[in-house]
């Protein structure tokens, strides 16, 4: 992320029964406008914790690390880190708007 001055966005999700995660992949992050967004200025990091989804204990306990550095409480949330791994923004449930209205708050965010 450093080298190339882009925010990195940890999307904490439960993919498989958290209704409003799955409207933010479907609404959000699948669509063209995002991805395209995304591709140039964002390192994205999605850190999973599914229900009924196999998953191995390693990650298991890597998101359950992160989730518990970042004091997550519910889902979806997303972090956003600067290109030096500090926390710039915190964005709690559900987003409306699509990728337009996350990318006009994510252009706000201050790169350094």
């Amino acid at each position: 992320a450093k080298s190339d001055h882009k925010l990195v966005l940890l999307d904490f999700t439960g993919s498989d029964w958290c209704g409003y995660c799955k409207r933010m992949q479907a609404e959000v992050f699948s669509k063209p406008q995002f991805q395209d967004y995304a591709a140039k200025n964002l390192i994205l990091v999605e850190l999973d914790f599914p229900r009924a989804k196999p998953q191995s204990d390693a990650v298991k306990k890597q998101n359950q690390k992160l989730a518990s550095e970042y004091e997550i409480e519910g889902f979806p949330t997303l972090v956003v880190l600067n290109p030096e791994g500090k926390r710039v923004a915190n964005f709690f449930g559900y987003i409306e708007g699509g990728p337009a209205a996350i990318i006009a708050a994510l252009e706000k965010l201050p790169k350094s």
